[in-house]
């Protein structure tokens, strides 16, 4: 058994510093995944730091142990960019194989297009990420097992005003561009806009009064809310510091957020995405 005390302690640090801004980012999925006939709970981080840069997979069985498949992705040799890689969960092998030779990154430590990675066990494809998945799929020699259902997104962006991330929001587990921009000097009272795909969808005046408030919105006949603390923009040195926004699928425009912060993400119905908005100078 594997410990993922590193992955989380890296994440409380990056996610809790009041004052600067964390060393590093990390971008983090929990999937909900069917591992020799049950399911499990698979949280996949990307994390990277001056000096690294790291993929972690960890498998979560029903007695809360944890198995973690760690990747450095911070090589210098090109033929280390492909690899496979195994690990145990409990008596059952599991297989990695990744290619991120071509893969494209921009601010975020996840590649956006380029490569792929296949979480494989017992001649099934258990999870598979990227958008080279005909590649994948003819690597691995496996069949493809249920897709795996993504249930909750957490991330760190830098910005000075304009804060840029996808997200899955509507139906069919299609991809939606958000947008957060803000506008918190001049001779006018502080403002925020969220967009969705280019719309906006959201327009918060007079920031100074409702630096925390939550809106739900409708994004492909799908009820979303989105709740916000940017209490350290108007309020910390130099207006920097981190700014709070969650994304989260609902039934209706009454249903709870804290309600939902009680299940357990294997089990929750909605997705929900944590963004950990970091404004810098």
């Amino acid at each position: 058994m594997s410990s993922t005390s590193t992955r989380e302690e890296e994440e409380e640090e990056a996610t809790s510093q009041p004052d600067s801004n964390p060393a590093h980012n990390f971008v983090t999925c929990i999937y909900t995944t069917k591992l020799a006939d049950a399911l499990h709970s698979t949280t996949v981080t990307w994390a990277k730091t001056v000096i690294s840069h790291t993929l972690y997979m960890t498998v979560e069985d029903d007695d809360d142990r944890h198995y973690t498949c760690k990747i450095d992705l911070k090589t210098w040799q090109f033929w280390g960019k492909k690899g496979l890689k195994s690990f145990q969960v409990a008596d059952t092998r599991v297989d990695v194989f990744w290619d991120l030779r071509n893969a494209m990154f921009a601010a975020s430590p996840e590649p956006s297009s380029g490569y792929y990675v296949a979480m494989v066990s017992q001649e099934e494809v258990v999870l598979l990420l990227g958008d080279q998945k005909s590649e994948a799929m003819k690597r691995a020699r496996a069949r493809m097992r249920e897709e795996a259902r993504l249930v909750h997104k957490k991330e760190i962006v830098f910005a000075k005003k304009c804060f840029c991330t996808k997200t899955t929001l509507g139906q069919e587990r299609r991809e939606h561009s958000i947008m957060i921009e803000s506008a918190l000097a001049g001779p006018y009272d502080p403002e925020m806009w969220i967009s969705v795909d280019g719309v906006e969808s959201i327009r918060v005046p007079n920031l100074h009064w409702r630096f925390r408030g939550n809106e739900t919105i409708v994004v492909g006949n799908v009820f979303v809310q989105i709740l916000w603390d940017v209490h350290d923009w108007l309020y910390s040195a130099n207006h920097s510091g981190v700014g709070i926004f969650v994304f989260r699928r609902c039934r209706d425009q009454k249903e709870s957020f804290w309600d939902f912060l009680h299940d357990r993400p294997l089990f929750s119905l909605a997705f929900c995405h944590f963004l950990y908005a970091w404004m810098t100078h």
